[in-house]
């Protein structure tokens, strides 16, 4: 085998490396919303309860969360997003989701900064 053969390999081995290694933080590093389900509970056949908390990186910074209801055979069978104001502290949030079919549990898909102009408050007017 070449120099240059032998070079070309360490550099493409390398660059393999490099971008397992980005690839792997930005899938696995810090997260800048985690989210945890602290209870659900199955309120009848067609609405299933999630309580959840919310920690944030930013937490002057409102956030959306998505949650949703899984069935016995593991389909998804509601879905609904959470609005999560700012808040200094953590954010427990309380909500139900009205399913298609009986919920066996509820659970947080996720979590983002990216607010739907829908969910967000609309400003009072003042007067």
């Amino acid at each position: 085998m070449s120099r240059r053969t032998r070079i070309s390999l360490l550099a493409f081995f390398l660059s393999l490396g490099v971008a397992a290694t980005v690839i792997g933080f930005l899938n696995l590093g810090t997260q800048p919303i985690s989210t945890e389900r602290t209870a659900f509970t199955v309120v009848d056949d067609a609405n299933v309860k999630i309580d959840f908390q919310v920690v944030r990186d930013e937490p002057d910074r409102a956030a959306v969360c998505v949650v949703r209801a899984r069935s016995g055979d593991g389909d998804e069978v509601g879905r609904k997003e959470v609005y999560v104001p700012p808040a200094r502290d953590l954010s427990v949030r309380t909500t139900v989701i009205r399913t298609s079919k009986r919920p066996v549990t509820g659970e947080v898909f996720g979590c983002t900064y990216q607010v739907p102009e829908y969910l967000a408050p609309t400003p009072r007017p003042s007067g």
